[in-house]
């Protein structure tokens, strides 16, 4: 019976130097979680044996619980090297078309030939589809999540439908000394701004705002606006105006205060729109084939009607406040970036942005019960649960550290000094094993 004991005894010694020694193997392995032999005694008697008097059969091997802790993160200039900051799983499928998952802390991420986000081993990082625009999510189950592409095209042109105004027009000035309105004659306005606009075909366009300050006989804290596109005079219908008699598209009024003379509760004055429609709109001012499908909206306001930022007439020089447009040219992708809600954002050259999708992350009820499968990877088993999916950096999911990579817990005092106490185990139970063979000897020598 000893011999079976001290047998118990080196096989547990033996498992655990070779978790020991996957430990040590593993200590530089991106996302590896270390391991920990969990051992139990073997007592077995029956209804007939004396309790009181049993020694216990040895020592069983229950577990090797892997041990999910935080590892230290390594900073990287790779912005595809993802770590996780809390709890939670990258999903990756070995196909783009399969939910056969595997659940990953490696965030060594790289592009394949077609643009898909990969590991080392080809396998796809899965993402929740989003609003290209916003950013929202439009849904959280793995059902759903896909591959996640980065695209190589040139972002598309976005014609231009809005364009946000404000300033303070400086209530010292006077009428301009020469009437009527010239836009190639300064003395004939106050003050001006411009801005690009775009077609259909991303084209750019200039328009030029102009300010006159009515004579205050005629109308006081009065400014008429005129404007051009590409140096030609346009009326509200984005028609061309005559020398001598060009036509404001707007008046402003201010009221005593320097604030816009407008009805509660607006705030502003009202949007204009420069028709573009037609042969004899803005559309029509345009030689390539291009046009404008909106009419162009002039708002007298930020994009974000901020109250510091509508116009107003104080004793103060000619400013401008806000001066935007929501158009853009043609744009190359110019960056990749991943927020720490794993929001995939590409960033083009014309300024532009766009969301591609959201880093899919999963959580499991029991993190000890999931199944090893090799590469820093594991599946769903029957002890772990189903997988929860979510976005990171809500409930209990941890956020996404973008150019960082996870590095194991394995921490390598530790794991020498167990190693030495597993090797003095072993030499223990040889011992006993080596003494039981000297008794049985000695018995076989007895005459």
């Amino acid at each position: 019976m000893s011999f079976n004991i001290a047998l118990t005894g080196l096989a547990a010694a033996q498992k655990d130097l070779d978790v020991t020694a996957n430990n040590i193997a593993n200590v530089n392995t991106t996302g590896f979680k270390e391991s920990r032999a969990e051992f139990a005694d073997v007592y077995a008697s029956s209804v007939f044996s004396s309790g009181k008097t049993k020694n216990g059969d040895g020592a069983q091997t229950t577990m090797v619980a892997q041990q999910f802790h935080q590892g230290s993160l390594k900073f990287t200039q790779n912005s595809l090297d993802l770590a996780i900051t809390g709890e939670g799983y990258f999903a990756m499928s070995e196909d783009i078309a399969s939910q056969d998952y595997t659940y990953t802390r490696a965030g060594a991420f790289k592009l394949n030939k077609d643009n898909f986000v990969t590991d080392a081993a080809g396998n796809y990082l899965q993402g929740f589809p989003v609003d290209p625009g916003t950013g929202n999510t439009t849904s959280l189950s793995l059902s759903t999540a896909s591959p996640i592409q980065i695209p190589d095209a040139s972002g598309s042109p976005r014609h231009t439908s809005n364009v946000y105004s404000s300033m303070n027009l400086d209530s010292r000035a006077g009428a301009p000394s020469t009437t009527p309105f010239e836009p190639t004659d300064s003395t004939s306005y106050n003050s001006s701004t411009s801005t690009t606009i775009y077609d259909s075909l991303g084209e750019p366009h200039v328009i030029q705002l102009f300010f006159v300050k009515q004579d205050p006989a005629v109308a006081n804290n009065s400014w008429q606006v005129y404007a051009t596109m590409d140096e030609t005079p346009i009326d509200i219908n984005g028609n061309e105006t005559a020398a001598g008699a060009h036509t404001p598209i707007d008046t402003l009024q201010f009221t005593a205060a320097g604030l816009p003379d407008v009805t509660a509760p607006d705030v502003t004055f009202p949007d204009i729109d420069i028709l573009s429609t037609g042969t004899t709109g803005l559309s029509g001012r345009l030689s390539n084939g291009a046009q404008f499908p909106n009419n162009i909206t002039v708002n007298w306001s930020d994009e974000a009607n901020t109250a510091n930022k509508l116009p107003t007439q104080y004793a103060s020089r000619f400013e401008v406040k806000a001066l935007e447009q929501d158009g853009a040219t043609v744009g190359r992708l110019a960056g990749i970036d991943i927020g720490t809600d794993g929001k995939v954002v590409a960033s083009y050259s014309n300024g532009d942005t766009s969301f591609l999708g959201q880093v899919a992350m999963v959580r499991f009820s029991n993190s000890q019960g999931l199944a090893q499968v090799g590469g820093t990877a594991w599946k769903k088993s029957l002890t772990s649960g189903e997988p929860i999916a979510g976005e990171p950096a809500s409930g209990t999911l941890g956020t996404i550290n973008s150019s960082a990579l996870e590095q194991s817990n394995v921490n390598l005092t530790n794991e020498l000094v167990d190693l030495i106490s597993a090797q003095r185990n072993f030499q223990a139970n040889s011992r006993a094993l080596e003494v039981n063979s000297t008794l049985q000897q000695n018995i076989l020598q007895i005459r």
